[in-house]
């Protein structure tokens, strides 16, 4: 991950100067370049690393030289090994570097893998890690480009600089030296001096040119040094991707502890309650069955509706943990019944030419069902709709109502929770939701077929 500096790096809202951000900020961006720290920051970043590099090139060439040469001995192996630890050193270096010049954050590469503790596991760790490779190729691929943007920067600033200033070099020289300006040509019969009022001015014009280029020119060779810390310095694709999946599966473990213990919760203060109840009224009437029928009587039938309301109950509870009609018909008749429940009219419409696989076809109706249960606890909306689609490879669902709006992912509220088990199976839950509404979430996940099991 890769973040660059924030608006008007170097100016301070709190500096003591009320709207001096703003009186800075005037002027356009091409002639503020010139003088922002940022600039200087990144030429600063340009001249050191000519030096650095040189030094970096220089023992890694060396290091690793050497221990290629005496692979045909055990020697070999430890200093190859120190010569890539060296490397991962000078790597840290370089990306703090770049924090602190350039603006880059890069997350550290993967950290050495170590089965037992010792030398030769260190040394196999070192040689067996891709981060440690990466870093030896940074620092032999670096010299050359910092030979190239160093030369450049300086060139182009220098002459800039030089350019623009003209007017004080041409009263410099004629004053205290004698010359007539600045040599432009000069031999045994001719010579061309820059001395007069038009000669003077197009120089100064053309200095000022190149120094508003300077500043871009330098942001573009930066540009290269953040593409090569970040690709070669930071964590690998693979091992990003591992560190994703491994979070990921964390989440999808708490999230079904989580459903667990609301079903555990569900059963034992809902319907189990109710049965235990029904189980004593039932007693309670094969008491009075004999000495007074009316009264067993209306406790059988208080009985009954409690058997219905359990039996309602393990309904709902089976519903909302995969309801038998999603597997029997589908999305369109599961999201409909859904609906159906809402406390405010909701118009369905699924455009799917086949089923996606049951996973996902589970994860997409118990996110449309939270999002309408939302609807009808907090929006307090007279109307809401439900669009799902694909989308080449992804299954597109929308959620939208007319109410007061101002739902927030970051608040930690329920849509936190639903956005957490979208991203466990590369999802991404997007909410829309103004004060005063209307509200409009839209929620992505990755299609497979039904046939892909």
């Amino acid at each position: 991950m890769a973040t660059e500096y924030g608006q008007g790096y170097g100016l301070d809202n709190g500096s003591g100067f009320p709207g001096s951000t703003e009186r800075r900020h005037r002027l356009p961006a091409v002639l503020r370049a010139p003088v922002e720290g940022r600039t200087w920051l990144e030429l600063t970043h340009v001249l050191l690393s000519l030096p650095i590099s040189i030094l970096l090139f220089t023992y890694a060439v060396t290091m690793a030289s050497l221990g290629a040469g005496l692979l045909v001995t055990f020697l070999g192996v430890p200093v190859l090994a120190a010569a890539l630890a060296g490397c991962r050193g000078f790597g840290a270096l370089e990306r703090m570097r770049a924090r602190g010049l350039l603006g880059l954050e890069v997350t550290e590469p993967e950290p050495l893998r170590m089965r037992k503790p010792g030398a030769m596991a260190w040394m196999g760790a070192v040689l067996k890690s891709g981060a440690s490779w990466r870093a030896l190729l940074y620092a032999v691929l670096h010299l050359p480009w910092a030979v190239f943007s160093f030369v450049v920067a300086v060139n182009v600033w220098a002459l800039g600089w030089a350019l623009l200033t003209y007017p004080l070099w041409f009263w410099v020289f004629p004053v205290y030296a004698g010359q007539d300006g600045v040599q432009l040509y000069g031999d045994e019969a001719h010579r061309i001096y820059l001395d007069n009022p038009f000669e003077i001015t197009v120089t100064a014009l053309v200095g000022l040119l190149f120094t508003i280029a300077t500043p871009w020119i330098v942001r573009a060779l930066t540009m290269v040094d953040r593409l090569m810390v970040h690709g070669l310095l930071g964590p690998s694709r693979l091992a990003s991707r591992v560190v994703e999946l491994e979070s990921d599966r964390g989440v999808v473990v708490d999230t079904a502890a989580a459903d667990l213990r609301r079903i555990e919760r569900d059963l034992h203060d809902g319907a189990q309650a109710r049965l235990v109840a029904l189980a004593m009224d039932l007693g309670l009437a094969k008491e009075k069955l004999q000495e007074d029928p009316r009264a067993a009587a209306r406790m059988v039938d208080e009985a009954h509706g409690e058997v219905k309301t359990a039996l309602q109950e393990l309904r709902d509870l089976a519903r909302g943990i995969h309801p038998a009609v999603l597997t029997d018909r589908g999305l369109d008749a599961a999201l409909s019944a859904v609906a159906s429940r809402c406390t405010v009219p909701v118009q369905v419409e699924v455009d799917l030419a086949e089923r996606p696989a049951p996973a996902i076809e589970g994860i997409a109706y118990f996110t449309v069902s939270e999002l309408l249960q939302n609807v009808s606890k907090h929006a307090r909306a007279t109307w809401a709709g439900v669009e799902v689609w694909r989308t080449e490879n992804r299954l597109m669902l929308q959620v939208v109502d007319n109410g007061v709006g101002g739902a927030d992912v970051s608040q930690g509220s329920g849509l936190a929770g639903l956005a957490d088990r979208l991203d466990a199976v590369d999802g991404i839950l997007v909410v829309d939701s103004p004060a005063g509404g209307p509200t409009r979430v839209t929620a992505e996940l990755p299609w497979r077929g039904a046939h892909m099991r």
